[in-house]
């Protein structure tokens, strides 16, 4: 006799949507996250037969360099990234950022000078079971005994940062470059500077929509992706039949080794054309927040690596029958028939790994400016929907220009592809380096486990690094140059900034000397809210000094204000205020904290002001030892209430800051000039906390640091 089990119906329909859930989000991170790594097939035969192993084009050679494409496609892409590092999330969130931010919490790391204990409570702090091994004990000690080296590792996150930065300067450039570059084949007299003019009008296109946001066009991403997949694995089965069946045997790695052994020094320098093929790989680990990493890893495993695998090996049976055409291979192996469509395609696509990088380039930067490493700039939301959707005017046009400055410069994609190497290993061997920090103090993996992972992938990574070093007077300078100078741009600015705080901290009004002057501070007390910005979370910041020395009046009710960042991607609203008490209860001073994540962007807080006010009246009725004061109570939250009517001021305060006479000159040139220039030309600190202009008052002071 049959009956009905209800549990084993809901588990049934739970998995199926669950299922559901993860193909619809695999099938979506293929038009976000995969872009630039499926339009690697454009180049990277080009670029890696170019210069003197274009001598060597024979089947044995090209059967080596396939080989290795395979094999660093599956060892990188596969094993290292969607294996072992998704699994690295920070609440569910990827990227270098989240590595540091794990290894900050777990090693306890204070980059944030306003730390306090009590963020470590917050819900997305969680930092698993309190266990030490020997090991990551060790590695602790080391950090604790040696303060340098947690600003060496922060300049370290920073260099890999600033390389992905330099990413996405080079994969617009490199991508739509080469797309376009394939309508010479059909029209031979066409002159290369309108190849070059047409590639500038697609950037400039690419570029001009940013600010529209990328959900706008983001729904014909994922079809555009797929379409590209589809043709190019399917144009490399129809090449592999076609052409030569037997480069499937160069599948195995002894071909590796051939390759090496016959073409030597050029062979190993070529490697540096190889790497590109998984460029890209990085956004997938970077990206993990829009998505979920089951989602991601069904989506490359099952999708993304076997289509462009049979890409890759159809390419390569096509020139081992047709070495002439090394140079432009990919567009002569697409069939006559079929050569329009593929082109329109590979533009799209093109288009779609441009989006990709430049988006991630907004969160890479929105994140740097939490964690003091970037002047402020100003952050848009284009979703109202979407978390994280952001666009930054002043970063959009630097890229644009920096990109039309790359292409009309070089016009080559050759030197272009070994710019484009030594950025994309930089950051693979950054990531390597993270990773091995975080199996060791945060997973407590055993060194044998660690040393493994570091000696395998770090070894394949150093050989493709070594490769593209030897290239950087063909085009590897450019990565290094601007690298180097948003490296110098992020260490001032953080410089400066913790030079500031220290000063605040060193010259905090006492509290005595509030107290001293009574209920009033020595002030008439005006009705009204005065909103004291600072970067304090503990005491009275100097620029209340001046308000007390030279203003005969002040608002009824004072709150200090301090913004600040968190070492966790997200913080709930419900955690984001944290309300104290300043001075004695008639004295109406209080403290507010306001927390963010690195991932979160503060919005436009046009009820900012209700919130704060809700949250310190919250804090009034729940304050501890005051159960038996309720009229008092009452009547206080009633005083708030009014002085919110009568009016909000916000007070800031406007620094400067100067180095000491007795500075050497490289400091006083640091802050006197790059600081003082980036100060002066960044958004100002109103600008950045939404402060209506109508209720501002700024304070001038100078800053000796």
């Amino acid at each position: 006799m049959g009956f009905w089990d209800e549990n084993s119906f809901l588990s049934r329909h739970l998995k199926a949507v669950s299922c559901a859930n993860v193909l619809t989000l695999a099938y979506q991170s293929l038009g976000v996250i995969y872009g630039d790594l499926s339009t690697s097939p454009l180049y990277v035969y080009k670029t890696t037969f170019s210069g003197k192993l274009s001598l060597h084009e024979n089947d044995e050679e090209i059967f080596g360099v396939f080989s290795f494409i395979f094999w660093t496609f599956t060892l990188i892409a596969l094993f290292k990234y969607v294996f072992i590092v998704l699994s690295a999330d920070d609440n569910g969130e990827g990227g270098t950022f989240a590595l540091y931010s794990l290894l900050c919490r777990y090693a306890k790391l204070r980059i944030l000078p306003n730390h306090q204990e009590m963020d470590e409570k917050l819900s997305t702090y969680a930092m698993g079971s309190p266990g030490e091994t020997r090991q990551s004990a060790a590695v602790k000690s080391f950090f604790e005994k040696h303060p340098k080296s947690q600003k060496c590792l922060l300049i370290f996150v920073l260099l890999g940062t600033c390389m992905a930065i330099g990413d996405s300067v080079l994969t617009p450039t490199i991508s739509v470059l080469s797309a376009v570059s394939g309508v010479k084949l059909k029209i031979p007299e066409l002159h290369e500077n309108y190849v070059v003019i047409i590639s500038c009008i697609i950037l400039v296109a690419i570029f001009s929509v940013q600010r529209y946001g990328t959900h706008r066009v983001a729904f014909i991403f994922a079809p555009i992706s797929t379409a590209w997949l589809l043709s190019i694995s399917s144009i490399g089965v129809y090449n592999t039949i076609k052409w030569n069946p037997r480069i499937v045997s160069a599948l195995s790695p002894v071909y590796m080794y051939k390759f090496l052994r016959s073409t030597g020094v050029e062979g190993w320098v070529s490697l540096g054309g190889v790497v590109l093929s998984i460029t890209g790989v990085e956004t997938m680990f970077a990206d993990l927040g829009h998505f979920s990493s089951l989602s991601i890893k069904v989506a490359f495993s099952f999708f993304v690596y076997p289509c462009l695998i049979l890409a890759y090996m159809g390419e390569a049976a096509f020139l081992s029958k047709n070495h002439e055409d090394i140079q432009r291979s990919f567009y002569k192996a697409i069939p006559e028939p079929v050569f329009w469509p593929v082109f329109i395609v590979a533009t799209f696509a093109a288009v779609v790994g441009s989006q990709a990088v430049i988006s991630a380039t907004f969160s890479i930067i929105s994140q740097c400016c939490a964690l003091d490493c970037f002047p402020r700039v100003k952050i848009i939301h284009t979703s109202s929907k979407i978390h994280g959707q952001i666009y930054i005017p002043e970063v959009n046009w630097m890229l644009m220009c920096l990109c039309l400055a790359v292409t009309i410069g070089l016009r080559d994609t050759n030197m272009i592809g070994h710019a484009y190497g030594l950025a994309v290993t930089s950051v693979m061997l950054v990531t390597t380096c993270l990773m091995t920090l975080v199996m060791t103090i945060v997973w407590k993996q055993r060194i044998i486990t660690v040393l493994a992972f570091l000696l395998c992938f770090g070894s394949i990574e150093l050989l493709y690094f070594s490769a593209c070093v030897y290239k950087i007077p063909e085009g590897g300078w450019i990565p290094i140059l601007l690298s180097l100078t948003f490296m110098a741009v992020m260490y001032i600015w953080n410089y400066g900034t913790t030079k500031k705080h220290e000063f605040d901290v060193e010259n905090k009004v006492s509290m005595d000397r509030i107290i001293a002057l009574g209920p009033s501070i020595g002030m008439v007390r005006v009705p009204g809210i005065g909103l004291v910005y600072t970067n304090l979370v503990t005491g009275v910041p100097a620029v209340f000094g001046h308000f007390v020395t030279n203003l005969p009046a002040f608002h009824r009710i004072l709150v200090f204000v301090c913004v600040k960042s968190v070492q966790v991607p997200y913080i709930g609203e419900e955690e984001r205020f944290v309300i104290s008490r300043v001075g004695p209860k008639e004295y109406g001073m209080f403290r507010s904290v306001v927390r963010y994540g690195y991932r979160d962007v503060p919005r436009e807080m046009y009820d900012f002001e209700s919130r704060l006010v809700s949250a310190i009246a919250e804090f009034v009725e729940t304050e501890p030892g005051l159960e038996e004061e309720g009229t008092n109570v009452k009547e206080e939250c009633r005083e708030i209430m009014e002085a919110k009517e009568a009016g909000v001021a916000y007070i800031l305060g406007h620094s400067y800051a100067k180095a000491k006479q007795s500075s050497s000159m490289l400091k006083k040139f640091a802050v006197n000039v790059v600081f003082a220039f980036m100060s002066t030309n960044c958004r100002g600190t109103d600008t950045v906390l939404n402060v209506p202009h109508t209720s501002l008052l700024e304070v001038g002071m100078v800053y000796y640091v």
